[in-house]
């Protein structure tokens, strides 16, 4: 069975973010070994200088890095990312998962966005839209994605 984990910085402060990841955890046994890991986000003054944006994007990079095993295919959330309609995104999944990766990393950095050396890692790059969502509502939508390809992968009724 597939792993799908989604790997973020920070933590989701609404218990209805949670509950909604939850849902969407548990919908995925069906289909895969899926999990949502949390790394610490850094705290910042309220206007950093872009020297401390920087340093944040390294140490949170390199804590990303760090739960990412080799040979993983990762798939960093980044506005400079492909958009996929969901038909695509699940194309994609099943073409990694026929390629031999095992295990499937989607990345989502927090509000300063993902160091370059996250970035590099990239089997792909995946944006969801031009528009601009709060972290924690992109990790509950990358969810249902998620979801919604391994529907369309399985042949279900989900997607309509």
């Amino acid at each position: 069975m597939i792993k799908i984990t989604i790997l973020c910085v920070g933590k989701l402060k609404e218990e209805y973010w949670r509950q909604a990841c939850a849902e969407y955890s548990k919908r995925m046994t069906r289909f895969a070994d899926f999990s949502i890991i949390e790394v610490n986000e850094e705290r910042m003054p309220d206007e950093p200088s872009q020297a401390q944006i920087e340093n944040t994007l390294r140490k949170e990079g390199e804590r990303l890095i760090a739960k990412m095993p080799s040979g993983s295919a990762v798939i960093p959330m980044c506005i400079e990312g492909r958009q996929y309609d969901s038909p695509s995104l699940a194309a994609e999944i099943e073409d990694l998962a026929s390629a031999g990766y095992s295990h499937i990393f989607f990345v989502i950095g927090g509000s300063w966005g993902l160091s370059d050396e996250v970035k590099k890692c990239a089997k792909i790059k995946l944006s969801m839209s031009k528009m601009t969502f709060p972290h924690q509502l992109a990790r509950v939508m990358l969810c249902e994605q998620i979801y919604r390809a391994f529907q369309i992968n399985g042949g279900g009724k989900y997607h309509k």
